[in-house]
């Protein structure tokens, strides 16, 4: 289950990697970071307009590769819009999905959802149940699927997941996350580190997210606190912690002690296991980021998992498949206020 792309991620947040892939990577980002400074000062510079729409368009995204928190954070702005009545929508480029990013593909209409997870991609699945009312749309085309959005249902809030380096479509609101444990790694470009473009970009960030994945939140609100301060981006602490763990089929809590297998294909899988300290933990399984399941693939025994992978698990013949419920706790009203 390790391949390169697992380890190309420890490289990523080593401070200290050396070695012949590292260097290797380290010459590839030379060049990541010509085409990502040119297409940034062709915006900067007003050379390239970003496209308007008529709806207010806020954008959550980060500086970082995967794993930060973003889909509950955009979840919750959603829910925000929708229970003050505002037709709102979330566009998702649709990473992972088995449908063609190439095309508008309507995921939920807010009542309804069309498409598996394997269909849609886990991420905007997850969205589809979690976020009732919203509409969510996949397209790589963020601009065309707005318009589309808007056209179709009246949409006057739109929320752009994982939105940051999409520059083609104007944003009302820049929202950027970061973790507070992993912060930016190594601090390199892609990809001989996470970063997806230089720290420049933190100059076009509206407000900025530390996303806690600790019990402990000390560490964050320190960390909220210097970048307010030193880097003057109003910034605030997103806290992330473990609520419950639940039978994906009939919904029974699983019992503190239990002897389980826990399985993940996230970004960031270390800090999933650690929300499982109240357990025994006989085996961690770390698949790749995105990872489609097969049921055979699946140890027996008890397995618990993200609610994110649970999701391509739900037609399995399985009922000893658990998930564990996050509680995220934000305040949208002041993120959302300019």
């Amino acid at each position: 289950m390790k391949n390169l792309k697992t380890e190309i991620t420890k490289i990523h947040y080593n401070k200290n990697a050396k070695g012949f892939i590292f260097n290797l990577l380290q010459f590839a980002s030379l060049f990541y970071g010509i085409v990502s400074t040119l297409k940034n000062n062709l915006y900067d510079k007003d050379i390239i307009k970003p496209k308007k729409v008529n709806a207010y368009v806020v954008s959550v995204g980060n500086i970082t590769t995967g794993g930060v928190g973003k889909t509950p954070v955009v979840s919750e702005i959603a829910k925000y819009y929708i229970a003050r009545n505002e037709k709102t929508a979330i566009i998702s480029r649709g990473y992972g999905g088995k449908l063609s990013n190439k095309n508008i593909n309507l995921i939920s209409d807010g009542e309804k959802i069309y498409y598996n997870a394997k269909l849609a991609g886990d991420e905007p699945f997850w969205l589809a149940e979690n976020t009732k009312g919203a509409i969510i749309i996949t397209s790589k085309n963020r601009y065309k699927a707005a318009k589309y959005a808007i056209e179709k249902f009246g949409v006057t809030k739109i929320v752009l997941d994982d939105g940051f380096q999409h520059r083609k479509l104007y944003r009302d609101l820049d929202i950027v996350l970061t973790d507070s444990e992993k912060g930016f790694g190594n601090e390199r470009l892609l990809p001989a580190g996470p970063l997806r473009e230089g720290k420049e970009a933190l100059k076009r960030i509206n407000k900025l997210v530390i996303v806690s994945k600790n019990t402990d939140h000390t560490k964050a609100e320190k960390l909220a606190k210097i970048m307010t301060k030193k880097m003057s981006i109003q910034t605030q602490v997103c806290y992330t912690e473990p609520d419950y763990i639940y039978n994906i089929q009939t919904g029974e809590r699983l019992t503190n002690g239990e002897e389980i297998t826990a399985l993940c294909a996230i970004g960031q899988p270390e800090q999933f296991f650690k929300f499982l300290t109240e357990y025994r933990i006989k085996n961690k399984i770390a698949f790749d980021d995105h990872h489609i399941y097969k049921e055979e693939e699946i140890p027996q025994g008890i397995i618990v998992t993200t609610e994110k992978d649970a999701v391509k698990m739900q037609n399995f013949n399985r009922n000893d498949i658990y998930a564990l419920k996050l509680k995220t706790v934000i305040d949208v009203e002041k993120i959302l206020k300019i």
